[in-house]
């Protein structure tokens, strides 16, 4: 048995997409793909086996957030994400306060469904909404209308979900500021409590990298995106929501638990194909092919398709990769170049005044440069 002192996390990889957008490179398969080698109808069973192993080894201990993903979660259907849920409450105890998600695309549910994963015990919701403007979506290759991500998110609301999230997706070929502002002011307006805002990045033999490559489409530009972050960040500022993490903003108490988990390096078991775990120092995946997973839990064999055991070094590289990001920042202890504090303050990039408490928080401006600056603090 592991001895575990952490909180626990669990992420359920639901690894079905009804189609595949053209920006995706996340481990996901459409029923072609699949073909009659998995059936989805009963892919929440195999799921509830890992569960099982993961319960048996880590002595059913407390559960502080569990985190659907995928994929699209909700392509099971809301009882059997219910069903899913309920064996994870059978084999641990799931904390009183437990934060418990899912995300959705906005097409994968409607009114009936959400009240369903309300009532089996969920308590957020993520809508895949990326963009309000309908040649931003057909780029994307989304298949949801422009307004259904802002009517399933006034649905979740109304169903009695605690926190409700929506997604953007900014910098994409073809859209303007405006079109950006415009996919602002409806996000505010549906009031919700989270938003997260990723930059478009073009993932390498993605069908949208591929028709870039062809010349289809102008690749996304770096100053673009970066002007696209202040809109977003004064938009949402303005309305209440402030930035806790470099992508993610929200009102006061709706920050994403599950995600901070991950971001302060704690523990958490990752069921499905090719979910990652990370249980006292060490990290293991799973297979990634449905088919593989499933016949290795229905043989009583370890899903598992590889570990590490992260050293002393591994530890403290993300330790630094993943506090930067976040707006409590880093402890200044972890900064071993004397001078490079004295220097990032002086060219914007780090708060003074946090500096003087002991800690290194980005400004806005560093925040633009995050990457950049991870590097020279880990190289």
């Amino acid at each position: 048995m592991i001895e575990l002192v952490r909180p626990l996390s669990i992420y359920v990889h639901v690894p079905f997409c009804a189609s595949r957008c053209g920006y995706c490179d996340f481990n996901t398969y459409t029923a072609t793909e699949l073909g009659d080698s998995v059936s989805r109808a009963t892919f929440h069973e195999v799921l509830a086996g890992e569960v099982r192993v993961a319960a048996r080894t880590l002595d059913h201990r407390e559960v502080s957030t569990v985190f659907f993903g995928g994929g699209t979660p909700t392509l099971l259907g809301a009882n059997a994400l219910g069903e899913i849920l309920a064996s994870i409450r059978e084999e641990f105890t799931l904390a009183p306060d437990a934060e418990i998600t899912t995300e959705a695309n906005p097409d994968s549910v409607d009114e009936t469904a959400l009240e369903t994963l309300r009532a089996s015990g969920f308590t957020r919701i993520s809508f895949g909404m990326q963009s309000t403007a309908s040649h931003v979506l057909r780029v994307l290759d989304r298949t949801h209308t422009a307004g259904r991500s802002l009517a399933m998110a006034r649905a979740a609301r109304a169903a009695g979900f605690d926190h409700v999230n929506l997604d953007i997706i900014y910098a994409t070929p073809g859209e303007s500021d405006d079109d950006l502002r415009r996919t602002l002011d409806d996000v505010i307006e549906a009031d919700v409590d989270h938003v997260s805002a990723y930059s478009l990045i073009v993932e390498e033999g993605t069908p949208l990298s591929r028709r870039i490559g062809r010349g289809e489409l102008p690749m996304p530009d770096d100053d673009i995106a970066a002007s696209r972050y202040e809109i977003i960040d004064d938009a949402l500022a303005g309305a209440g929501l402030d930035w806790y993490e470099v992508s993610n903003w929200s009102r006061p108490g709706g920050e994403c638990r599950h995600n901070i988990a991950y971001w302060c390096s704690d523990d958490w078991w990752g069921i499905g194909p090719g979910a990652h775990s990370h249980v006292a120092g060490v990290r293991w995946w799973n297979t990634k092919h449905p088919r593989t997973y499933a016949d290795a839990l229905a043989s009583d064999t370890s899903p598992e398709g590889g570990r590490e055991v992260l050293t002393e070094d591994d530890k403290r590289v993300e330790r630094v990769m993943l506090a930067m990001r976040m707006r409590d920042g880093l402890a200044s202890s972890e900064v071993l170049d004397e001078g490079w504090c004295g220097r990032t303050v002086d060219a914007g990039l780090i708060d003074a005044s946090a500096l003087a408490a002991g800690r290194v928080v980005l400004t806005r401006y560093g925040r633009l440069l995050a990457d950049r600056l991870v590097r020279e603090l880990i190289e």
